[in-house]
This record gives C-alpha cells, structure tokens and sequence, in this order.
C-alpha cells in the first residue's frame, strides 16, 4: 500500500479545510500558517475564512481505505496538519459532519484527530460515549501548564487510542501519573524545525521516553528539528550556530535533515496496534 505522507508515524494526511487560530505557544511558528502563506492564502485567525477541498480530495479516502483492505494492513490518517478539526467558528460544522461520516464509512482507516482545543471534543464529535473504534483522538502538549489543562479534557473521551504530541516539546514535563492510569495510549514528541525554531533540551525527550518504557506506553521520536546535540550529528555537518549554556548538552543548529530523528543512538518508532492487528 503506497504511503504518501512525510509525517514519519502516519501513512496519509487529510485536511477537512485549511486554517486555524493560535491558542498556545506551540503555535508561535505554526508551519501550518508558513505554508499557508507561501502558497498566498490569508486564512489564519479567528476573523479569517478558511479555506475548503474539492469532493476530488475528499474522495481519497475512500481509495486509501480499498487498498487498505486489500492489502489486510490497515493505514493511519493524520487529520489535520492544516486546520484543528475541533476549531470552533461559525461555518465549520457542515464540513465535520461530513468529515464524521468519511470517518465512519472508512474502517479500514485509523483516523488520528489533533487537536490543542480537546475540551470542545464533547460538544462537537457525535460520539457520545460509544467512539468507532478507528478513531484515535490526540493533543499537543508542549509544556507542563498545557499537559495540565488539556490532558483532563483528553482523557474524559473514550478514544481507543488517546494520543500525545510533545512537538515542540518546550520545557520537560511529567506524564507518570496520567500513563499509569492508561489515559494516555501514545506519546511522540520531537523538536522545532523553520527560521525561528527553539530549541529542545535532549533531555526533556530522554525524560519522556523514559516514562513511557517504565509504563509500557509507545514511544514515537519524530524529529530533533532545526536543533540537534552535537554528539548526534554527524561530524561532517557543522552547525550554523552554537548553544552552551541552559542546556544538559552543547545544541547546535544544523537544520532539520541533518539533526534527524536519533535519540541517544537508535530511532524510537512506537505504534499502537490498530484493531485488526489487535484482533478485535
């Protein structure tokens, strides 16, 4: 089955719409709002339209999920990388309807919902308390203050996976209590990447793939982003710049491709199964 997303842990991305406002500061260098801009679309912020797909883009799904069942491999969807399906604003619920019913017609898909705005999934997924079981619903923390106000919200919501991501991962935080409780099934994390990328300490990462381990929750590393330790750059890329101080080890900037995605010497790609490879 042909992968077509660069996103390391999500076979296809999907975008009900395009657009979003800012609500924390991991959205301070929204790649989403840069992208949007390079191609001249003016949709970010409360008081700017979206932007909507054609039915041609919303047919792909529908194809992804008969190559999924032929292949007997069921394929993730990261929905959205453009937009945060639970935004509230006027002119949006004639889309997620339509995005509900794409979602329950493909179950072949494990759909993954992102979103920083988790304590508005009760009022605007139809699920009640009987969730299909091909929906992930994730958050973004990216700091302590945001694990604390969003993962109460994430947690009331009977996902069959709830998902965290720790990108960009601003300052270290504690998740112990919320994975042994098993409210939280996955945790990526990874680092800034573009002009104005801030960096992540290595070890607010080791910190969090360490407490997954000890309660057996997948761990996924992305990405260093535009900062990497020297010690996990080749030495033959040299960094554009240099930090010291206020970090556990030396950073450099050497850019996104070049930092990669090693954390203390090997890839972590945790996943969880998705239903049929769970059998149920």
């Amino acid at each position: 089955m042909a992968r077509d997303s660069r996103i390391e842990w999500t076979d296809h991305t999907f975008n009900p719409w395009w657009g979003c406002t800012k609500v924390s500061p991991a959205c301070d260098h929204c790649y989403a709002e840069a992208w949007a801009k390079r191609v001249g679309l003016d949709i970010w912020s409360a008081g700017r339209p979206r932007r909507f797909l054609s039915d041609a883009y919303w047919r792909q799904p529908q194809r992804w999920n008969a190559a999924a069942e032929e292949s007997g491999r069921p394929a993730r969807v990261f929905c959205a990388s453009m937009a945060d399906v639970f935004e509230w604003k006027q002119g949006l619920s004639r889309w997620r309807e339509r995005l509900w019913h794409l979602i329950e017609d493909t179950p072949f898909l494990d759909w993954l919902l992102l979103t920083k705005r988790p304590h508005l999934v009760r009022r605007l997924a139809p699920w009640g308390d009987d969730w299909p079981a091909n929906v992930w619903l994730g958050t973004t923390v990216e700091d302590q203050k945001w694990v604390n106000k969003r993962l109460p919200h994430l947690a009331m919501n009977p996902a069959r996976v709830r998902f965290l991501s720790c990108e960009p991962l601003l300052d270290e935080i504690h998740l112990d209590d919320w994975l042994e409780q098993e409210a939280v099934h996955w945790v990526i994390a990874g680092g800034e990447s573009g002009p104005k990328a801030r960096p992540s300490d290595p070890a607010w990462f080791m910190a969090v793939r360490d407490q997954c381990i000890a309660h057996g929750t997948p761990f996924h590393f992305k990405q260093w982003g535009d900062w990497a330790p020297l010690d996990a750059v080749a030495s033959r890329n040299l960094p554009r710049k240099f930090l010291r101080d206020g970090y556990s080890t030396p950073m450099g900037r050497f850019g996104k491709k070049a930092g990669g995605r090693a954390l203390e010497g090997r890839t972590w790609d945790g996943v969880p199964m998705s239903v049929s490879e769970n059998g149920l």
